[in-house]
């Protein structure tokens, strides 16, 4: 004949009884007939071979063995207590890190609207957020010194996973009321005696945008670099040039400066994308945070789309 093992049910059966005082109340506590308590009781004292109460009629008091047990019962329930906190602290990322990076436009602007989502549905976690070159920022996601970022592509990335989330085409950002503001559309031809200002020599935008006059076969007359959108626009609100820009930086610095934009042809494309380090799989937190981070870009794109039109 086999040996029932003890199970869950025939130790919850026991510290109902034992804390409701009678069958009857551990029933009903435990949503089930009180022959089913009873039963679950007989086949515990069945497996342990001593009495857990001494029955007087409808009365049930514990014995000496019973009361023993039920102690080492409640150890054991105070560490499934100690497993549920456990759990719900990992499910809610109760003293979790998440690094993230970006160059300072992006992590000023749309990684910190993420950010504020994020950490009032999960207060919890630390978020650090390091700002930096875009090279500075290859670097951090590749090493995988950062969890994720934010970054402006103006070409192909290697070393990490790309995830593209929104493409879009440079803009022409004047000073307000320079003479090109009423053209709809600007060329290469109409900035050829214009100062500009530009992304310093070797960076991906500077190389893309080298590419289109060059093949326009415009020589620009350059008068300053900077590799900061926010700085390139200070520079063109203070009227020391005109500049071509990715327009959601150019977006939120008209917001906040004297700038115009105007469309640039031929397209100078370029890519908001999510990166992640090199290896497979991101972390449960990770991916929640960038689901987060979609959302906060979603606005941005339906400001970039009433532009275009």
């Amino acid at each position: 004949m086999a040996i029932r093992r003890m199970g869950l049910k025939h130790i919850e059966a026991f510290r109902a009884v034992m804390l409701a005082g009678s069958m009857t109340e551990a029933s009903r506590r435990m949503h089930t007939s009180q022959p089913q308590i009873s039963r679950l009781i007989g086949q515990l004292e069945a497996m342990v071979q001593f009495a857990l109460f001494d029955r007087n009629g409808s009365r049930l008091t514990p014995t000496v063995d019973g009361a023993r047990f039920f102690a080492e019962v409640e150890k054991t329930f105070v560490g499934l207590s100690g497993l549920e906190a456990a759990a719900s602290n990992i499910r809610s990322f109760g003293g979790d890190r998440l690094s993230l990076a970006a160059m300072p436009r992006l992590a000023g602007g749309l990684l910190t609207r993420a950010v504020a989502a994020f950490k009032a549905d999960h207060p919890d976690v630390l978020v650090t957020i390091h700002t930096g070159s875009a090279g500075a920022v290859n670097s951090w996601i590749s090493s995988g010194f950062c969890d994720a970022g934010l970054a402006m592509l103006y070409a192909d990335v290697s070393g990490m996973r790309v995830e593209p989330i929104l493409t879009m085409d440079c803009v022409v950002v004047l000073p307000k009321g320079h003479r090109l503001t009423r053209l709809k559309r600007i060329r290469p031809i109409d900035l050829a005696k214009e100062a500009f200002i530009s992304f310093p020599i070797g960076s991906p935008p500077r190389d893309q945008i080298d590419q289109v006059f060059n093949a326009a076969g415009v020589e620009r007359r350059t008068v300053l670099e900077s590799d900061l959108g926010a700085s390139v626009c200070a520079f063109v609100a203070a009227g020391l040039g005109v500049s071509l820009i990715n327009p959601l930086a150019a977006l939120e610095e008209n917001r906040l400066s004297g700038i115009e934009l105007r469309p640039f042809l031929p397209s100078v494309p370029v890519t908001l994308a999510m990166l992640f380090p090199p290896y497979e799989g991101d972390s449960r937190l990770v991916k929640l945070f960038a689901g987060y981070a979609r959302k906060a870009i979603a606005p941005e794109a339906a400001a970039l789309k009433a532009y275009r039109h």
